[in-house]
């Protein structure tokens, strides 16, 4: 193989892979070509290759798939997204836990592991079969997680039948964060800042729309969804452009925890890419770039005349212990009851709950970070919203 990431091959590639070549109406093939670029010149091991070329060319056949589905059941298109809750915060603000209590209650639409793992079935698939094939292959993922990558797991485990964010679909539009999570990828991070995400958040409407498509197929019907992503922090506002009628519920914690944390998972996908991975650097832009999406969520929320309509804050420490308590205030928030049979659900899911392993050992100043250095970049976040939040418990 000459070039593993130029971009035409890739594209082949996935063409050659599924048997079709209409790749629909969404933009996608610039992004593609830069973090092509970016991992061109990035230093990967062999194994960090062959993973993210993977990847791309898994992405590229998702797409390919998904929009032929569509052309041949063109009703897709006319799938409406009602009102989602949409969790935001940053890593380990407990945001996996209020996502996962919403989506026990039936009446929500979510997206399992399974389903951000291969949205689209095979073309020949029947959906009078019985259980989904997709969700034993993720079955399979999940288990060679856990066997050979499994500090990757402890610290950020996909389960294939519990709900899981929809950061895949705004990655397979090749306008995410996601590239620089796991590799050295200055010019596409430089790149992705000056960048319009709606064709992202397209896509992910798109990928919605065919989801709740399937979900009809197999007689599961529901008023409207619950998303999840720290990611969505950056882009409020475009976020908003594509969902006009949705709720934020903005997890908050301490950020001398949340971001030593998010460093942690950055380092351990660095080093399955890479041979050697600067812990210190990984660190100062794992911070930079958390500054950078506070900083962008906190402008969007002022500048929303119907912020506290629109948004309900949870501090992290109140979630944990008071689970229930907190979810009673979203659907208070968004009008809604909080039935008993829906309770039930959560308080099952609770006690249920996969119990994740134990997380590998790491501290602040691993990644040459301190807690007052930390303290001082989000002075402005903390009094706003932590501050609030204290206040409220008293």
């Amino acid at each position: 193989m000459d070039d593993p990431f130029d971009a035409t091959g890739l594209a082949t590639a996935a063409q050659q892979k599924e048997g079709l070549g209409d790749w629909g109406p969404l933009p996608f093939e610039e992004p593609l070509s830069v973090l092509a670029a970016s991992y061109r010149s990035a230093d990967l091991s062999d194994i960090g290759v062959h993973i993210l070329r993977s990847g791309l060319v898994h992405s590229l056949r998702m797409r390919l798939r998904a929009q032929e589905w569509i052309r041949r059941h063109p009703e897709i298109a006319e799938e409406v997204i009602v009102a989602p809750i949409v969790v935001v915060g940053m890593m380990r603000s407990g945001t996996t836990l209020l996502q996962r209590l919403l989506a026990a209650d039936n009446r929500f639409h979510c997206a399992y592991g399974w389903e951000v793992v291969e949205v689209a079935p095979r073309l020949d698939y029947d959906w009078s079969a019985g259980e989904d094939p997709r969700i034993a292959v993720s079955e399979r993922r999940e288990a060679i997680s856990r066997e050979l990558a499994p500090e990757l797991f402890a610290i950020h485990p996909m389960y294939a039948r519990e709900p899981e964010e929809e950061i895949v679909f705004l990655s397979d539009a090749f306008l995410s964060h996601v590239p620089e999570s796991g590799a050295q990828v200055p010019s596409y991070r430089e790149w992705i800042d000056g960048q319009d995400f709606a064709p992202a958040y397209a896509y992910l409407h798109r990928m919605l729309q065919f989801l709740q498509w399937q979900k009809r197929q197999r007689g599961v019907t529901a008023q409207r969804w619950v998303l999840k992503s720290p990611a969505h922090l950056g882009y409020l506002d475009t976020l908003r452009h594509q969902f006009p009628d949705l709720h934020v519920v903005h997890m908050h914690r301490d950020t001398s925890e949340t971001i030593p944390s998010g460093a942690s998972l950055n380092a351990t996908l660095h080093a399955m890419h890479s041979d050697e991975v600067d812990r210190h650097r990984v660190g100062a832009q794992w911070l930079q770039r958390m500054g950078w999406t506070n900083d962008r969520a906190m402008v969007a929320r002022s500048g929303w005349s119907d912020e506290f309509e629109r948004c309900t804050d949870i501090e992290f420490s109140d979630a944990v212990a008071d689970p229930i308590g907190q979810v009673a205030r979203v659907y208070a928030a968004i009008g809604s009851t909080l039935t008993s049979d829906a309770e039930s659900a959560m308080r099952r899911w609770l006690a249920q709950r996969p119990r994740e392993p134990a997380r590998p050992s790491y501290s602040t100043e691993d990644f040459g970070l301190s807690d007052s250095e930390i303290d001082q970049r989000f002075a402005d976040y903390n009094s706003r919203f932590r501050a609030a939040a204290t206040s409220r418990r008293n």
